[in-house]
């Protein structure tokens, strides 16, 4: 591979957290990953603006709780001025109001504090890639939440497309279990690759946009 080409293939990545005790070690934790550039460290969401303002930036990892600019209100920005720069959420909240608020102003991921190097580089990957990650403590919330919102299965739930395959309405059964990748992997005994392929073909067939949305369409279709 060319250095150009290699260059082009590395994530460049912003690091946002009001704490620089948390956020000048995990910005050279991260910079080890071979595939990470971390080329940006902000303090709040104007910092987080202005780093992406002077780009190119692929992924922000944005802490929620800042000074000057939340995390929710310069995600919401992101998402508006920069839809090709994807957020991840790493906090220590993960109560409904702020899991709801974060993904509905355009995260494509949500992780506590709890998540190691891996799940965080990860994450990261997954949302360049334009897939959502979510910490299965956040799917856990949000099956609850969905489970205690949703209507009863049947007709009044939004019907599921006649050419889901067995295989793709058993990975979203799972999903709506609260499962990750790699867990419906393990169950399914299959690779993570493929259970992507599956998730994949179910959310275009489906029209499905996130998982937090699969959580809810499961839900409602009856198979969780």
């Amino acid at each position: 591979m060319s250095e150009q080409a290699e260059s082009t293939a590395r994530l460049r990545v912003v690091v946002a957290d009001d704490q620089a005790a948390v956020r000048e070690p995990l910005a050279a934790v991260l910079g080890l990953a071979e595939d990470i550039d971390v080329v940006a460290a902000a303090a709040d969401g104007g910092e987080v603006l202005a780093a992406v303002a002077a780009g190119p930036v692929d992924v922000v990892l944005m802490d929620l709780r800042m000074p000057v600019m939340d995390g929710i209100e310069a995600t919401r920005r992101l998402t508006e001025e920069y839809p090709e720069v994807a957020v991840v959420v790493l906090t220590t909240f993960a109560d409904d109001e702020s899991i709801l608020g974060a993904l509905g102003a355009g995260a494509r991921g949500y992780l506590t504090k709890n998540a190691g190097r891996q799940d965080i580089t990860r994450a990261i990957r997954a949302a360049g890639a334009g897939q959502s990650v979510l910490d299965r403590e956040v799917q856990n919330r949000l099956l609850a939440t969905a489970r205690a919102k949703a209507p009863a299965p049947g007709p009044a739930g939004q019907p599921l497309p006649d050419d889901l395959t067995p295989r793709e309405r058993e990975v979203l059964a799972l999903i709506g279990q609260g499962l990750s990748n790699r867990g419906i992997a393990e169950k399914l005994f299959i690779s993570e690759a493929t259970v992507k392929t599956h998730i994949n073909n179910l959310f275009a067939k489906s029209h499905i946009h996130d998982r937090a949305e699969a959580v809810r369409r499961a839900i409602g279709a009856g198979l969780a």
